[in-house]
């Protein structure tokens, strides 16, 4: 079984420090070199032989300085692919031939093996905002539903290695887990059940989303910060019948409302009255006068009965 890949420092160094060095090799393997040009013309114009290197002497030293200059700018020159700049919420991801050697996240300008690839993985914070996904909810109602995911890198190497495109793998990854919450939960529920539901309990709702989210992107080296419901709402076709729905148990809510009001009220009205001895009711003219109260608290419209409470005289 392969082992998993996680992010850990890379050996680097101040690019400022190597640039100097680097660049004093190569001026001093320039000078070397001219010297030993120098040296190698003046060979020529004595005439003298190439077996003066092997025997020896002041222009065999010309030409080995020569051949040391040119080694020193061949290794030189190529270490120049070692400097790389790092910005700010950014990490470079190191490879040498096939193999991860670590992760810069510090920012500024450095030097490492030349011979590593580097890939720049961004550690911004991101936003994704999923399409209108239409689905059937927990009762079977086709509705739809959209997300936004606010996300960032936390571990480069598995962004880069645990999936081909990190960035797809949220997107794919985050409709398939707003699919799964869809068909968990009703898009309403009534008071009677009080069970969760989409539109009942948002909160609730975005904390479940952004747990499902983390199980599933936690391979990628991804953190979700925040996932939230941005769109709901029934499906086209059933929306106008929907609605009726809403408007008749708004409408049977509010009547309920007001006739627990008006009992309320003319209970209060029939202890007053019993209280302070204003007038002696009988049964039936107590019923009367209940019945008028409550038309006239409960009616949509101005209502005004006779009210009969009696006579003060047997």
């Amino acid at each position: 079984m392969e082992q998993k890949i996680k992010e850990f420092p890379a050996f680097k160094v101040n690019g400022f420090i190597m640039l100097a060095v680097v660049v004093s090799l190569i001026l001093i393997g320039f000078w070397y070199l001219v010297s030993s040009v120098q040296g190698l013309e003046a060979i020529l114009v004595r005439g003298l032989k190439v077996t003066d290197f092997i025997i020896g002497g002041e222009d065999s030293v010309a030409e080995l300085v020569a051949w040391l200059a040119a080694t020193l700018l061949v290794v030189v020159i190529p270490s120049l692919s070692g400097f790389f700049v790092v910005e700010p919420n950014q990490a470079v991801v190191l490879v040498l031939f096939g193999k991860y050697v670590g992760s810069v996240r510090s920012s500024g300008f450095w030097w490492t093996n030349p011979f590593v690839s580097k890939q720049k993985i961004s550690l911004r914070v991101r936003n994704f905002n999923s399409k209108i996904i239409k689905v059937n909810d927990a009762e079977g109602s086709p509705i739809e539903i959209a997300a936004v995911v606010v996300w960032q890198v936390f571990d480069s190497a598995k962004s880069k290695f645990a999936v081909d495109d990190y960035s797809e793998f949220v997107a794919i990854q985050s409709e398939t887990a707003i699919r799964s919450l869809a068909i968990r939960y009703p898009y309403d529920s009534s008071d009677e059940t009080n069970t969760p539901s989409l539109r009942g309990i948002p909160d609730e709702i975005a904390h479940a989303l952004q747990k499902e989210l983390q199980a599933r992107l936690e391979v990628t080296g991804v953190e979700v910060i925040e996932a939230r419901l941005s769109h709901l709402a029934y499906a086209p076709e059933i929306a106008q019948v929907m609605l009726r729905r809403q408007q008749a148990k708004a409408l049977i809510d509010a009547r309920r409302q007001i006739v627990e009001g008006a009992v309320g009220m003319v209970n209060e009205a029939l202890n007053r009255l019993a209280t302070e001895q204003m007038v002696n009711l009988d049964d039936e003219r107590k019923a009367s006068m209940i019945n008028n109260l409550l038309v006239v608290l409960t009616s949509e419209q101005t209502a005004q009965p006779v009210i009969n409470a009696g006579t003060l005289y047997n």
